[in-house]
């Protein structure tokens, strides 16, 4: 019986795997599908309209909206819940598009959409500082990808766990401190660089701090995801 007993043990680790790790890929589709339609497609699609192809700024905010009102007005209808990220994109968007149409100065532009950008930074930075950090809104659906399990892994691990929240709070902060600098930089160079420049250097920087925020918030979303799996398991 000892002696098989490691062999039976085995046997189990290696179809528990065979589960696991499946559940784990699908779980993390959720998550960058999420990404990759709040956030790469409206910036991605309104740096190719104006930079690309030399639409005006208030054409390109509203074509490179559409996914981000879809996204909301679907998650709003059909699951009763709001999806912060693309309702972030859309804020920010829709005060691009308000700028445009009070002023057709560049620098009046850039600056109101940098003011936007850096109250929604201040807003979630202090929603970490509150204990509430706002960018769980939207990384628990990714994350959970709608499982029941994994959605009472989160809350239990939320209520009970230090660490959990310690990791919920430091993806505020990696957020709210990107947008931070961006909105900064883009309303510094609205006043200090040529207009030619600010026309492209504007959505570089607010490609690049998304881009920053994704990449640093790795150190907080894959021991979430870790921690979810454990729990689970």
């Amino acid at each position: 019986m000892s002696s098989g007993s490691p062999v039976r043990q085995e046997n189990l680790t290696v179809q528990r795997d065979r589960h696991v790790m499946p559940d784990a890929d699908r779980a993390r589709q959720p998550a960058e599908a999420s990404l990759i339609l709040d956030v790469g497609v409206p910036l991605g699609s309104y740096y190719l309209l104006h930079a690309g192809l030399g639409l005006s700024i208030m054409v390109s905010l509203i074509v490179s909206s559409a996914v981000p009102v879809t996204r909301v007005v679907t998650g709003l209808l059909g699951m009763r819940r709001l999806n912060m990220l693309a309702g972030l994109m859309l804020v920010m968007d829709m005060a691009g598009v308000g700028a445009s149409v009070a002023s057709s100065n560049l620098l009046v532009i850039v600056a109101k959409t940098s003011a936007v950008s850096g109250v929604c930074a201040i807003v979630i930075l202090l929603s970490a500082a509150l204990g509430r950090p706002l960018t769980s809104e939207f990384l628990k659906p990714c994350m959970t990808g709608g499982s029941a399990a994994k959605t009472a892994a989160w809350d239990r691990l939320s209520f009970a766990c230090p660490r959990f929240r310690r990791m919920e709070i430091r993806l505020s902060v990696i957020w709210g401190t990107a947008l931070l600098a961006d909105g900064y930089a883009r309303l510094i160079g609205a006043f200090t660089l040529p207009p030619t420049a600010m026309s492209w250097l504007s959505s570089a920087l607010n490609v690049g701090a998304v881009a920053v925020a994704l990449v640093a918030g790795l150190a907080a979303v894959l021991p979430i995801r870790k921690m979810i799996r454990s729990e689970v398991a």
